[in-house]
């Protein structure tokens, strides 16, 4: 239980951390030229960004397996949800990683040419960001889902404070409603175009999200030490 909490807690300091270093989780409408420069005016900063990363995706499937150890006995076909979704969420974000790091070598060429090479490597930037905010949608509905089954079983089973659980499964079903609806997606020509409304689901939601994981991070921790 203690390692739940801390695991809870972790992730989000570790997300706080990548913020710092100016990692992007989702990267929105970001000026593709801007970033590169960034990127290319810091490099070492973006390295250590996306080593965060994937120390914070590789916590969140060892959070996944410790959830399931601790509390699929009291439901295991939702403790088979959640392990599936959060995994998976875990693993999306890995692979995300592997286009995103690869803007270094774009942002080395970018500062180094003019022209038409230069519109190119920026066009090449900007498909990365837009398939990276894609998947990103796509790894928060995993979440989104992974999170109301294991939010559920501590509401049904009274294994936390149910107000903790409720929080949980609120702040799921916003979540996982507003990337849904965000994730409006067409292939044209191998390119992810998203439809991006003005939605204030995504943002209350991110909120209560956090909301929820603090207090039951830290609710774990202390509980079992007390």
């Amino acid at each position: 239980m203690s390692l739940l909490g801390f695991l809870f807690l972790f992730i989000l300091v570790l997300n706080l951390a990548m913020a710092a270093f100016g990692h992007k989780m989702e990267i929105g409408d970001s000026d593709s030229d801007a970033e590169l420069q960034k990127i290319n005016n810091d490099p070492k900063k973006f390295q250590i960004s996306i080593v965060l990363a994937l120390i914070e995706h590789g916590s969140i499937i060892a959070l996944t397996i410790m959830l399931f150890i601790v509390f699929s006995p009291y439901n295991l076909i939702l403790g088979v949800v959640w392990t599936i979704f959060r995994i998976g969420e875990g693993l999306i974000q890995f692979y995300n990683e592997k286009n995103y790091w690869g803007l270094l070598s774009i942002a080395k060429r970018y500062s180094g040419t003019s022209g038409a090479e230069k519109n190119s490597l920026s066009d090449l930037a900007r498909t990365i960001f837009r398939t990276k905010d894609s998947r990103f949608k796509f790894a928060m509905i995993c979440w989104s889902i992974g999170t109301l089954a294991y939010s559920v079983v501590f509401v049904t089973y009274g294994v936390v404070p149910q107000i903790i659980g409720w929080l949980g499964i609120v702040a799921s079903i916003l979540v996982g409603f507003g990337n849904g609806v965000q994730l409006v997606v067409w292939i044209r020509e191998g390119d992810v175009v998203l439809v991006k409304p003005n939605f204030k689901v995504l943002a209350i939601g991110g909120l209560l999200a956090i909301l929820f994981e603090v207090i039951l991070g830290g609710w774990l921790l202390f509980y079992s030490i007390i």
